[in-house]
C-alpha cells in the first residue's frame, strides 16, 4: 500500500454498538466516528446493519450522514441474528469486485468478525476496527491492523493551539479547520506537512471548504496569515518552492531541531606514495614518472633496499658516458684519410 489517499469502506454492526451503550447516559454519535475515519482517507461506502424498528431514534442521524441502512429480520422470526452474515457477505463482495477499496473499517466489538478480518488481510486489505471498550473482544482487537476506541474520539490534544477570539468569524473558522487537519495528519504519523496534503485533508473533513470564502486568494495566503498569528511555522521546499509546515501548536514552544551536520569525506592517501625514500617492491610495475632500472638496463635486477634515487643516478652517468662515446666516434669519422696512390694532386 502506498502513502497516498486511501479508499475506505465502513461496515457498522449497530446492534453490537447498542449493547455497549446500555446503561450509559450518552448516545452514539456517528459524526464522531466519521470525523475520525475521514482522516484516514476517502470514504466510498458506508453501511449499517440492524433491526431498525428497535433503533428508530438513530435512523435520522444515520440518514443525514449518507449511511445505507440494511434492514435485517427480527430475532423472533429467524431464531438468530443475521446481521453478522449479511455484513460479511457485503464486505467480501466489495473486496473482490472493487479493487480500488484498500481499507475496510469494521465498527463492532464482536469476536465473530475475526475470520472476516483475517480473510481481508489475506487479500491485501488494511483493516481498521472501532468499538466500545467494554463490549470489544480482545481477539478482534488484536487481529485488526488498527483499532480505535469510541471513547477516545473527540478528545482535545495537547498540540491544538487556541485561536484568537478577536479575529473575524470567517478567519477563526478557517484557522480552526486548518489546525484540525494538521492534527489529523500528525495522528497519521505524517512528519512533513505539505501544503497540498493539508488542503486535501481539509477538503475531506469539510467538502465545502474554499479559501476564497474566508477572504484569501490562494491557500498560501491562508498559511502566511496563520503564521503571522503565531499558529504555525512555515518553510519553503527547495525543489517545488511550495510551503511546508514545520511546527504548529505546542511544537512552537519547543526549540527547533538543528540540521544534521554533514561529515566531510576523509581523503585517503593512495597506495603509491610520492616520497622517494619509500622502497620499491620487486613486483612493482614501472611507470612513466619514475622509470625503473629494468627499462634502462635489462640485465639489472632491483634489489630489496633500492630506492628511486639509486635507480635514477646510474641513469645519469650512463647517459653522460654515452654522449661522450658518441662524440669520440664522431671525431674519428671526421679525420682526414690518407690519399690513394692513383690520386693526382691538384
Amino acid at each position: 500500500m502506498t502513502d497516498g489517499e486511501r479508499s475506505l469502506a465502513i461496515f457498522i454492526d449497530f446492534e453490537n454498538l447498542a449493547l455497549g451503550f446500555q446503561g450509559r447516559r450518552d448516545r452514539f454519535e456517528i459524526n464522531r466516528v466519521l470525523e475520525r475515519l475521514v482522516e484516514k482517507g476517502k470514504i466510498v461506502a458506508k453501511k449499517a446493519y440492524a433491526d431498525w424498528s428497535r433503533f428508530s431514534p438513530y435512523t435520522a442521524p444515520l440518514h443525514e450522514s449518507a449511511i445505507e441502512l440494511i434492514e435485517i429480520p427480527r430475532r423472533g422470526q429467524t431464531g438468530k441474528n443475521s446481521a453478522d452474515i449479511r455484513l460479511c457477505v457485503d464486505a467480501m463482495d466489495l473486496a473482490y469486485s472493487k479493487e480500488h477499496i484498500d481499507t475496510f473499517v469494521v465498527v463492532s466489538g464482536d469476536s465473530d468478525f475475526s475470520p472476516l478480518v483475517s480473510k481481508l488481510k489475506e487479500l491485501g486489505k488494511h483493516v481498521i476496527g472501532l468499538g466500545m471498550q467494554q463490549s470489544t473482544s480482545d481477539l478482534l482487537r488484536d487481529n485488526c491492523d488498527e483499532f480505535i476506541y469510541y471513547e477516545d474520539l473527540g478528545h482535545k490534544t495537547v498540540l491544538e493551539p487556541n485561536v484568537n477570539a478577536n479575529l473575524p468569524e470567517t478567519k477563526r473558522k478557517a484557522f480552526a479547520l486548518l489546525l484540525e487537519s494538521m492534527l489529523a495528519l500528525r495522528r497519521e504519523n505524517k512528519e512533513v506537512l505539505w501544503s497540498s496534503m493539508i488542503k486535501d485533508t481539509m477538503k475531506r473533513k469539510k467538502p465545502s471548504f474554499n479559501e476564497a470564502y474566508h477572504g484569501y486568494r490562494t491557500f498560501s495566503e491562508l498559511l502566511e496569515d496563520a503564521q503571522k498569528e503565531g499558529l504555525l511555522e512555515l518553510d519553503t521546499d527547495k525543489r517545488s518552492r511550495t510551503y511546508v509546515v514545520t511546527r504548529f501548536g505546542a511544537e512552537l514552544s519547543q526549540p527547533a531541531p538543528a540540521p544534521a551536520a554533514r561529515k566531510k569525506p576523509s581523503r585517503r592517501r593512495r597506495s603509491g606514495s610520492r616520497r622517494r625514500t619509500q622502497p620499491v617492491s620487486a613486483n612493482a610495475t614501472p611507470s612513466e614518472d619514475a622509470p625503473t632500472a629494468a627499462t634502462e638496463e635489462p640485465s639489472r635486477r632491483l634489489g630489496e633496499h633500492d630506492t628511486l634515487d639509486d635507480i635514477t643516478f646510474p641513469r645519469q652517468e650512463s647517459s653522460a658516458a654515452a654522449d661522450e662515446a658518441d662524440s669520440t666516434s664522431h671525431r674519428r669519422r671526421t679525420r682526414t684519410l690518407p690519399a690513394e696512390e692513383n690520386d693526382i694532386p691538384t
